[in-house]
């Protein structure tokens, strides 16, 4: 490692080149599409295909990453079920759909079903959180390509929308404000350079305890995503939200940008977002820089909205008394601007 500390592609994981994996993956997949009325393909949240009577039907899928592996060694797999839901109804949420059902997909090399029935127990937690249906599922047996102990996860939403919900909006404007909706800590990514800085050079351990902290490092970092549903379903009922980015892969630099149209872009005003000790860790142990930072983790806002700027307080303040009224709050952290 160099005197330029630790990055998510030193830690073996190069955004740029999924990057670039994943224009070459439109291209074939839209050579799927004649006879199909696909309203968005890939590059957004979600896929959005339309029905014959108008409606939408919005589909998604993420895993959970390398954050598997600690579960693993912890012995805990409930918390990464919830993971699973979040991932994939998060992005739904983000392009305004509205969730109907998931599907899960367990692969495994040797089939214990007490660990089985605790990753579905953390599924259908996470789906009752979202307000859908555990519809289906697949649990896969495979001795060959797994070592006993070792799983994934994959799952899949499906939801509906119609064309008027969908998400951003085309009236995104100069003075527009940036409301970040709290994570619950780490979520789902960056585990890869996590494991790396925290766990292998570190000397630090799943059991210990930083700096005081009443939850040890492995229970802070298995703290499952939170899923946005219930908020965000109030939330639109009684305010405009011109969009919302779901801050996952790539972090704060990678998702709001997908939120801006051509000829505008945004300021981020970090000195809004409350201190983490987590990722103060982080960034501490691995010597990160703060634009890593921001292109690999949430940072603490696990959902970005874009609100007119008359209305962004109110909504902040809404927010904080109905859902977020103890621990981290909602906050404006940024504003939309001219320029590319």
């Amino acid at each position: 490692m160099d005197k330029k500390g630790w990055t998510y592609q030193k830690a073996g994981v190069d955004i740029e080149a999924g990057d670039r994996a994943a224009e070459a993956i439109k291209k074939m997949a839209r050579s799927t599409f004649a006879g199909h009325d696909i309203v968005q393909a890939t590059g957004g949240y979600s896929g959005i295909y339309k029905l014959r009577d108008g409606q939408l039907l919005l589909a998604t899928c993420d895993g959970v990453g390398t954050k598997l592996l600690l579960a693993r060694e912890m012995g805990i797999h409930r918390t990464v079920g919830i993971d699973l839901v979040a991932m994939s109804i998060n992005d739904l949420l983000a392009q305004g759909g509205t969730p109907l059902f998931f599907l899960d997909y367990i692969a495994v090399g040797k089939l214990v079903p007490e660990q089985a029935a605790e990753l579905v127990e953390g599924v259908v937690a996470g789906c009752r959180k979202a307000g859908c249906a555990l519809l289906g599922g697949e649990t896969a047996e495979m001795p060959d390509l797994y070592t006993p102990g070792d799983y994934d996860l994959a799952g899949f939403a499906v939801g509906t929308a119609r064309e008027e919900d969908l998400l951003p909006t085309d009236d995104i404007a100069p003075g527009d404000l940036l409301l970040g909706l709290p994570s619950s800590g780490v979520h789902s990514n960056g585990f890869t350079l996590i494991r790396k800085v925290l766990l292998e050079n570190s000397g630090l351990k799943l059991e210990d305890k930083p700096r005081d902290w009443q939850i040890t490092l492995g229970e802070e970092l298995l703290r499952p995503t939170s899923i946005y549903y219930q908020p965000l379903q109030v939330l639109r009922e009684k305010f405009k939200v011109k969009g919302i980015a779901h801050i996952t892969g790539g972090g704060l630099r990678g998702n709001i940008p997908r939120l801006i149209p051509p000829g505008l872009t945004y300021e981020l005003w970090t000195d809004r977002i409350p201190s983490r000790p987590v990722f103060e860790l982080i960034k501490e142990k691995g010597e990160i820089s703060p634009e890593e930072m921001e292109k690999t983790f949430n940072l603490g806002m696990g959902m970005v909205l874009t609100l007119e700027q008359e209305k962004a307080e109110q909504v902040r303040n809404f927010l904080n008394e109905n859902f977020y009224c103890s621990g981290y709050q909602a906050e404006i952290i940024g504003k939309i601007k001219k320029g590319e």
